[in-house]
C-alpha cells in the first residue's frame, strides 16, 4: 500500500466543515491502495472544537504533531470576543470597533498569508525525516489555512515527491479577503504566493469549477474538482411539529438575508396559521447585526439559537427541520463558494432555500438535485411565494423532497475520484 502524507491544520478535536473533508478522505483512502499519514499541529487554536469528531479518526491512521505557534493568545489580551469571532470568520461590515480594526489590519499586514505562518520553516524540517523514513513519494497540504501550501511547496524544492495541492476555498478571490484591509505591497504579495503554489504544485484540486477555471488562467497544471461531500446514510427520523426554517452553520453579516426576512414578516402578519407554527432555527456562531436584523423585522420571538451542535444533533436537525436555508454574500467572489453543509442538506433529504449571488454554483446545484429553490436576495416576492407553497404542503402534510443523483456526493465516491487523481 503506498504511503502519503497529509498535511492538514483542522483535525479534531476542531469542530465546523473544515474538518470533515481529509477526516473523511483519510477513513476511505486505504480502500483505494493508500496509507495516509496524517500531519496535524499540537496546539492549535481551534474557534470551535467538537469532541465527538474524536471517536471518527481511523484507529490504524499514524498521526504525527508538531506544536503551532499562533498569535490569538496575546491578541485575545486585547479582546478576547473579537480575536474568537475573528479567527472564526465573523467580521463586521458596519461601525467595527477600534480593536476589531487593529486586529484585522494586524492579522491582515503582519502575518502573511495567515496567522499560521510561523509553523511552515518548523514543519519543513521535521518532515524531511518523515518523507525519508516512512518512503512518502506524495504529499497533499490543503488549506485554508493558506500557510500550510508554504509547506508543500518547501517540502517540493528539496525531495523529489509530487505535490498535491487542495483548496477547500479560492485564496485571493474569497470575499473575507477583502476585508483584510491590505496594503497595496501585501495584496500583490499575497496573490505572488498563490501563484507561486499554483504553478509549483504537480496537482491542484478543487471543490468548484468557479475556482477551477479562476486557477486555470494562473497555472498550466492538472486541476480536478472534487467538492465535498455526507458519510452518512440515515435511517428515517420525525418531522418537527412547528414550521421550522433551519439554518445549521455560521451565519456572518455578510450572508444575512435581508429579502428573506422581510418575505418572512409579510407571511407572518398576513397569515395568521403560519404565525401560530413558524420556528427559525439558527445553529451555530451568528453575528449581530443578523440578530439586530431579526429583531427590526420583528422576527427574533421566533428564533430558537441553537448555539454550536456536535455534527451529530447537526444532522439530526437537519432531518427533522421542514426546510432548510443555504446562504452566501451577494457579490462576484462568492459565486464559486460551495458550502460544506449542502451535501449534508442534500443527504438529509428536507426542502433546501437556497439565497446567494446570481449563477451561484451552489443554487444552481440545488435545483440540478431537484433538492429545492435557487432565489437572489433580492427576490422577496418569489421567496414568499415558495415559502407560502411549501407552507400549504406541510399543512397537508405533504412536504417533502425528491432529490436525485445524491449518492455521487458521498465520501466514498468522492475518495474514490481522488485515488484516481493521485
Amino acid at each position: 500500500m503506498q504511503k502519503i502524507l497529509v498535511i492538514a491544520y483542522y483535525w479534531p478535536p476542531a469542530g465546523g466543515p473544515g474538518v470533515q473533508r481529509w477526516l473523511k478522505f483519510v477513513k476511505y483512502l486505504p480502500d483505494f491502495g493508500y496509507e495516509p499519514v496524517v500531519y496535524v499541529p499540537e496546539n492549535p487554536s481551534y474557534p470551535i472544537t467538537d469532541l465527538n469528531l474524536e471517536k471518527e479518526i481511523p484507529s490504524n491512521i499514524k498521526i504525527l504533531k508538531q506544536p503551532i505557534k499562533e498569535p490569538y493568545g496575546w491578541a485575545g489580551l486585547l479582546s478576547k470576543r473579537k480575536t474568537k469571532t475573528i479567527s472564526s470568520g465573523i467580521i463586521q461590515d458596519k461601525n467595527p470597533s477600534l480593536v476589531e480594526t487593529i486586529l484585522l489590519w494586524i492579522r491582515g499586514n503582519f502575518f502573511i498569508p495567515d496567522a499560521r505562518k510561523s509553523w511552515v520553516k518548523p514543519s519543513i524540517h521535521f518532515l524531511a525525516k518523515v518523507i525519508a523514513d516512512e518512503g512518502i513519494k506524495t504529499i497533499i497540504t490543503t488549506g485554508p489555512p493558506h500557510s500550510l501550501h508554504l509547506i508543500g511547496l518547501g517540502l517540493k524544492k528539496k525531495y523529489d515527491v509530487q505535490w498535491i495541492a487542495d483548496f477547500r476555498d479560492p485564496w485571493t478571490s474569497i470575499g473575507y479577503h477583502k476585508k483584510l484591509r491590505l496594503t497595496p505591497w501585501v495584496a500583490q504579495k499575497h496573490e505572488s504566493l498563490e501563484k507561486k503554489v499554483l504553478v509549483s504544485a504537480d496537482k491542484i484540486i478543487v471543490t468548484s469549477q468557479t475556482t477551477r477555471r479562476e486557477f486555470e488562467a494562473i497555472t498550466p497544471k492538472p486541476i480536478k474538482v472534487i467538492t465535498n461531500g455526507f458519510d452518512e446514510h440515515l435511517a428515517p427520523r420525525e418531522l418537527d411539529q412547528d414550521f421550522t426554517i433551519s439554518h445549521l452553520g455560521s451565519l456572518l453579516t455578510g450572508r444575512n438575508p435581508l429579502g428573506l426576512w422581510q418575505a418572512i414578516q409579510e407571511l407572518v402578519s398576513e397569515n395568521e396559521s403560519f404565525q401560530k407554527v413558524l420556528k427559525i432555527k439558527l445553529a451555530g456562531v451568528i453575528s449581530d447585526e443578523v440578530q439586530e436584523s431579526l429583531a427590526s423585522f420583528g422576527l427574533d420571538i421566533f428564533v430558537q439559537q441553537l448555539g454550536y451542535l456536535p455534527h451529530d444533533q447537526v444532522i439530526g436537525t437537519m432531518q427533522s427541520s421542514q426546510v432548510l436555508l443555504l446562504l452566501e454574500i451577494d457579490s462576484e467572489e462568492t459565486k464559486g463558494i460551495i458550502p460544506g453543509k449542502l451535501f449534508e442538506y442534500l443527504n438529509a433529504k428536507r426542502p433546501i432555500l437556497a439565497i446567494g449571488p446570481n449563477e451561484w454554483e451552489a443554487g444552481n446545484m440545488v435545483e440540478e438535485s431537484n433538492a429545492g429553490k435557487f432565489l437572489h436576495h433580492s427576490e422577496v416576492a418569489m421567496l414568499k411565494n415558495v415559502l407560502l407553497d411549501w407552507f400549504n404542503q406541510y399543512q397537508k402534510g405533504k412536504l417533502e423532497c425528491q432529490s436525485k443523483n445524491v449518492e455521487q456526493f458521498h465520501r466514498k465516491a468522492l475518495t474514490e475520484s481522488l485515488a484516481k487523481f493521485i
